[in-house]
């Protein structure tokens, strides 16, 4: 079941550019740390740690960058990959500005 923030998430990228891979109507994961992953971004936004519309912009950044440098078609491509750079990038900025660093390839370093 769904709370009233999971729902207004969701519905806010349905028909969008990041809309999240579905079938049958149901989001589709393929892996389980796709699922933690996109509990851990909604319930930080949920929790008021970064506004969902931030992590939806760093999203859609992630998703045009990756666009930009491959082909369509190309099977490296993962939804996931995305959402998790980008939520890298917010937790960056807005959660952990002075507790991580990041390494050469941007990811977030202890």
């Amino acid at each position: 079941m769904q709370t009233s923030f999971e729902h207004f998430a969701l519905a806010s990228m349905m028909g969008q550019a990041d809309a999240p891979p579905k079938a049958n109507g149901s989001l589709c994961f393929h892996q389980s740390w796709e699922r933690q992953a996109f509990g851990l971004a909604v319930a930080l936004a949920r929790d008021g740690h970064f506004e969902w519309e931030e992590f939806r912009q760093a999203l859609i950044a992630e998703i045009t960058a990756w666009e930009a440098s491959h082909a369509r078609d190309d099977p490296e491509w993962d939804y996931y990959e995305c959402w998790l750079d980008a939520l890298e990038r917010v937790m960056r900025s807005q959660v952990l500005p002075g507790l991580a660093t990041a390494d050469p390839a941007g990811r977030v370093m202890d």
